[in-house]
């Protein structure tokens, strides 16, 4: 069963661990330092970002993170996303967790329990490297399409959507 727990300050060695696996590494553009102090300023209240471990059992193997567009107009102008939509970013950090589905399940679940919780939110959207078919194709299996490619931080990236009205 897939489960979702509030990052802690006590969570931050691990993701640092996560991100430094290649398989995380290769997709996750900030340096590490600023990745985890990114995450550290957000459990402070100092950033506008809510983050997430994944928990499939009992086990953590990921983080998610959720926001308003409202809270990142510069992204929003961007990608072309409404201020009513949440952004979400996810990794899969422990290895053996990756390739067996799970992407899509915890996007599934997470778009239902926690970003459309807030009832005010239309869409959940994602800019994902075009290169990451990996990503891209869990995003498309959890219900999201792909609405139009956009540039962020000089690359091609697809910027995936699920409307609330389609995430039952």
């Amino acid at each position: 069963m897939i489960g979702f727990r509030a990052l802690e300050e006590g969570d931050l060695p691990q993701i640092e661990a996560w991100l430094r696996r290649d398989h995380v590494a290769a997709w996750w553009r900030d340096p590490l330092e600023i990745a985890v102090d990114k995450r550290r300023a957000a459990i402070e209240g100092r950033r506008d970002v809510d983050h997430y471990l994944i928990v499939d059992g009992d086990r953590p193997v990921g983080m998610i993170q959720t926001y308003l567009v409202a809270d990142h107009p510069d992204w929003g102008e961007l990608v072309g996303a409404e201020p009513e939509a949440a952004g979400v970013d996810l990794f899969i950090g422990e290895t053996d967790a990756v390739g067996r589905g799970l992407g899509p399940q915890v996007l599934r679940e997470f778009a239902q329990r926690i970003v459309f919780a807030r009832p005010e939110t239309t869409a959940a959207v994602a800019t994902v490297e075009d290169a990451n078919r990996r990503s891209w194709r869990a995003f498309e299996k959890a219900g999201f399409r792909h609405v139009r490619d956009v540039e962020e931080d000089g690359l091609p990236h697809r910027l995936m959507r699920l409307d609330r009205r389609y995430a039952q």
